[in-house]
């Protein structure tokens, strides 16, 4: 693999469980673009071989969005990779009372995704190639009354991506779309686990052999591609029973 990777959302799980399996592959430059300085995935990086750089990234500040990404890729040239690993679930019973809760995690879900997105089709369009990651969620694939308003920011997200996806089919860019469901980690610790749940690794294990293939998809588990065919079909009143 040759060129840079940049991980917005430098601390997250999977986007650096990603980053990780990208330097294992030949990767030897990383920019880790985080709220908080993400020292654990530094570490991990560096001793894995790689040139790490961190900087700050407020995914929430849609004006710096794109300065921070010419900067990065002007810098960093060429782009191998891009993950897109920000987010943040919320509290369902705080965002139906609070509109302000609600708000925020539509902005960071959905509005500061389409933002980065955008910048970086144009940038990686400009540039003649490049891969982004960007994580969507079963949770988007057919929206449920216990975390409607996350999966409703999934949905929207799912819904952009793949349309950005086939927008870039012949730029030399490409848009993997990953749809996890419940993952294993520092977003959900204390919840109880869903059935078919996964790790971070093993969500950054699937969305690195996608890449490897040239996919535009891949849910993890597999398992959940065809389960969610058949969810679709259930009738409302029992759907809107279903839990997180």
């Amino acid at each position: 693999m040759t060129g840079s990777v940049i991980v917005l959302g430098g601390g997250s799980e999977i986007g650096s469980a990603l980053a990780l399996r990208l330097v294992r592959g030949g990767a030897r430059e990383v920019v880790l673009a985080a709220r908080r300085h993400p020292a654990e995935a530094e570490r991990a990086l560096t001793a894995a071989g790689a040139r790490v750089t961190c900087v700050d990234f407020d995914a929430d500040d849609l004006a710096a969005h794109g300065p921070l990404l010419g900067r990065l890729v002007r810098e960093h040239a060429p782009v191998a990779t891009v993950v897109v690993a920000f987010g943040i679930l919320g509290d369902q019973a705080k965002a139906e009372r609070d509109v302000d809760h609600a708000v925020a995690v539509v902005h960071t879900d959905y509005v500061a995704q389409v933002s980065v997105l955008t910048v970086l089709a144009n940038l990686l369009r400009a540039q003649g190639s490049g891969d982004v990651v960007a994580f969507s969620s079963v949770a988007g694939v057919r929206v449920r009354r216990a975390n409607y308003v996350y999966g409703s920011a999934k949905a929207g997200l799912d819904g952009f991506a793949s349309g950005l996806s086939d927008a870039l089919v012949g730029s030399g860019v490409r848009l993997l779309v990953v749809r996890p469901g419940f993952v294993v980690g520092r977003m959900t610790e204390g919840m109880s686990p869903a059935p078919l749940s996964s790790t971070p690794d093993q969500v950054a294990d699937a969305a690195a052999k996608a890449l490897r293939r040239g996919g535009r998809d891949v849910w993890v588990p597999g398992a959940l591609r065809v389960l969610f065919f058949g969810l679709r079909l259930l009738p409302r009143w029992l759907w809107r029973r279903m839990p997180r």
